[in-house]
């Protein structure tokens, strides 16, 4: 069985994107690992060639900047990496620049890429989701962020990445067919410096608005993002992975939350409530069919 690691990234030291912790905490049970670099204003080139030049391939990439409705050159991107896979790769392993895995997973994710390797009803392999928010000791639960979403799928290249790069779908937009597995992707895209956040929210709505919306919603006059401005974050209690254990002990910004205080809609209240008495999610967008 091969493994393919693959992901996108640009502008990584600009933006302060956890991406080496992304690749090395899979690398390990990767064969090899495709990386598309686009073309960036800092050393991310360097960076990313850096880290294992025996198991990583760099697809040097220009970004299409007009692509600014919806975010669908983040998805490009992610195809020139997918599409760089050799055939003879089995299992293909995505992530993103500020998605890491933990290394207690690696295990039950290696048992079931060769449990569904050869299974034709299986497209891909849905992973839980943790959105740290803030600082590394919160999490946003509420229905608005990402709760599971395929990141190993088949190297079949009739699939593509859809949207802004969130998932993947086959064919004629049909839904990749997953099988959900107890492993986790920690999500670190909203634990950065308060400078560094606001400074990418503005570069990562270019993706997708034109200047005067990012004018009006996104108060680029602001020199800091206001990470007090949530609604409802629930305590980490668990264990980072390992990978991380650095850039967490260099944290140089402080960030607190009263979990007293928590609100939220009526409807989320009710939907909670449901999902804890039923196990389901009423209204929840499912970018995959559960097999």
């Amino acid at each position: 069985m091969k493994v393919t690691g693959f992901t996108f990234i640009r502008n990584a030291i600009k933006f302060d994107y956890p991406v080496v912790e992304a690749i090395t905490s899979i690398l390990p049970i990767c064969d090899d690992f495709v990386v598309a670099v686009g073309n960036s204003d800092d050393g991310t080139l360097a960076l990313i060639q850096s880290i294992h030049p025996s198991k990583i391939r760099i697809v040097e990439t220009i970004w299409d900047d007009s692509k600014r409705e919806g975010g669908r050159v983040l998805a490009l991107e992610t195809d020139k990496a997918f599409q760089a896979i050799g055939s003879d790769t089995d299992w293909c392993f995505y992530v993103q620049g500020d998605e890491v895995v933990h290394e207690k997973d690696h295990a039950t994710i290696l048992t079931a890429m060769q449990q569904y390797k050869d299974d034709p009803k299986v497209d891909g392999l849905l992973f839980n989701f943790l959105s740290f928010y803030g600082s590394y000791d919160f999490v946003a639960d509420s229905y608005d962020w990402v709760r599971r979403e395929v990141r190993i799928l088949k190297n079949n290249k009739a699939f593509y990445s859809y949207g802004d790069a969130l998932g993947f779908r086959k064919y004629n937009n049909e839904k990749l067919r997953a099988k959900p597995i107890n492993a986790t992707i920690y999500h670190y895209g909203w634990v950065r410096p308060p400078k560094t956040m606001q400074e990418k929210l503005v570069n990562f709505h270019k993706l997708w608005h034109d200047d005067q919306w990012i004018e009006e919603k996104i108060m680029v006059k602001e020199s800091e993002f206001d990470y007090g401005e949530i609604e409802w974050l629930s305590a980490f209690n668990g264990s980072h992975p390992a990978v991380m254990q650095v850039r967490m002990a260099n944290i140089n910004w402080a960030f607190d939350f009263d979990l007293s205080k928590r609100k939220t809609k009526f409807k989320y209240r009710v939907k909670r409530l449901i999902e804890k008495l039923t196990g389901v999610v009423i209204g929840e967008f499912r970018n995959y069919k559960v097999v």
